[in-house]
Order: C-alpha cells, then sequence, then structure tokens
C-alpha cells in the first residue's frame, strides 16, 4: 500500500516530541518470545502471511527465500543460504503506519528518537516516500537457561505479535505488560537466527522468556548480527 504523505504536517514534528533517551531506553524483563520467520504462512498460530511484513511488501523476495525455523541452526545461525537482509529479526507490538498507510497520529509523540529521524521524515516526504521510525532499529535481547545468560541483537522488521498499536508496552519506562493476552501475552516474535542464538527450549513455543530494551546503532556490538545489515526502508511499491 502506498502512504499519502502530508508535507503540511512537516511543521508539526518537534511539538509533544519525546527527547531522544540513546542509551536509557528502558529494559522490559521477562517477556515471553514466540518464534516466527520469513515465508510462514497464516495459520498454525500465525495470524499473518509473513511472506510480506508491515514495511515491506517483497520482504520474502528481499531476503531472499523462505527462512525455514526447522533445523537448530550453529555459528553463525545463518539459514542454509546467504541471505540479503539480516537473519536476526524481530517485530515488536507498534507499527507506525495505520493500516491505510498513514503515519500513525502518535508516533512522534511516543517514539522516543523521533526528533532525531524529522530530517530524514522530511527527505523521504519532499520525494512521496514513507520513512519509518520502527524498521531496522536495533533490539537487545537477553535469555537465561541452564544458569548461563545469552545476549543477542536483532532488527525490528515487522510489527506484532497480534496487536499493532501498543505504544505504552514497547516505549513505557515502567515495564508494562504487552497488552494481547494470547501466547502467554507474547511481548515480541523473533527470528530462527535470534531463537537459536539465544538458546530457546523447543523449534517454536510460547514458553520462552526474556529481556529486551532497544539500542542504538552504535551501541551494537561485533557479532553475527552484523555480518548482512538491513538497510532497507519501507517498500510499498
Amino acid at each position: 500500500m502506498a502512504p499519502r504523505i502530508a508535507l503540511v504536517a512537516l511543521a508539526a514534528f518537534a511539538v509533544g516530541v519525546q527527547p531522544a533517551r540513546s542509551d536509557t531506553y528502558p529494559v522490559h524483563r521477562n517477556i515471553t518470545a514466540t518464534v516466527f520467520w520469513i515465508g510462514e504462512p497464516r495459520g498454525n498460530g500465525s495470524t499473518e502471511n509473513n511472506a510480506v511484513s508491515a514495511y515491506d511488501d517483497r520482504w520474502q523476495a528481499h531476503y531472499g527465500g523462505v527462512d525455514d525455523y526447522s533445523p537448530v541452526r550453529r555459528y553463525p545461525y545463518f539459514p542454509r543460504f546467504t541471505p540479503r537482509e539480516n537473519p536476526f529479526y524481530l517485530d515488536l507490538p507498534y507499527d507506525d503506519f495505520l493500516p491505510d498507510g498513514e503515519p500513525r497520529p502518535d508516533r512522534m509523540r511516543v517514539v522516543p528518537w523521533a526528533r532525531r529521524k524529522a530530517p530524514q521524515i522530511e527527505a523521504a516526504a519532499r520525494e512521496g516516500r514513507p520513512y519509518s521510525l520502527l524498521k531496522n532499529r536495533w533490539v537487545k535481547i537477553q535469555h537465561r537457561r541452564d544458569g548461563r545468560t545469552r545476549t543477542c541483537y536483532g532488527q525490528v522488521e515487522d510489527a506484532g505479535p497480534y496487536v499493532y498499536d501498543d505504544a505504552r508496552y514497547v516505549f513505557g519506562d515502567d515495564d508494562p505488560r504487552p497488552r494481547s493476552h494470547r501466547a502467554h501475552n507474547a511481548g515480541l516474535d523473533v527470528s530462527p537466527a535470534l531463537r537459536d542464538c539465544l538458546g530457546f527450549s523447543g523449534l517454536n513455543n510460547d514458553a520462552n522468556r526474556v529481556d529486551w530494551r532497544l539500542v542504538d546503532r552504535a551501541q551494537v556490538p561485533s557479532g553475527p548480527w552484523r555480518i548482512v545489515v538491513t538497510t532497507r526502508q519501507v517498500y510499498w511499491p
């Protein structure tokens, strides 16, 4: 879907915008994380056709194929082919666009880094292109298993699970619970690469708990998540 971008709204960007908090984005603790993958069909627990994402109508094609979840992966946790975009991807239940492609009205107020991204939004608007504040953002995820804490990083490439406007959970600084009660209050979906990097039990279940927080790119250390980094912005031809 092609959004209609209103240049007239650009002058209001600085009004009511929260200041960027950079390295103080809040930690969300003990959150259920489920698994999804590029190319996952609707059904069997999935409410979406994951050949597309909230931000990319050709997600599977741009990635390079179906990101088969069934085999357990070893370092560097890549699929059987070399993907063209980052296999360390996830979603969060806040989409900064409405279903009709218009920017969500609260996004400049609730997204902490919105003010910093105003020049990019303005440049995209002048060219008639949408610009997402969530797509490609980095997230630090930790999972404790067998007395050991594993830490991995991924990029936001979709919205969900189940709801798409849960700003209080995604950006709240008092560790609120996800609004959805499905799948044990699942608060994010992670890719097969993240699943195995984190050491989840089972191939795909809703019993795995994580701590997570948004981070700026400068805070992302070297690791397999930096081998292929996704840079493509919204793609709605």
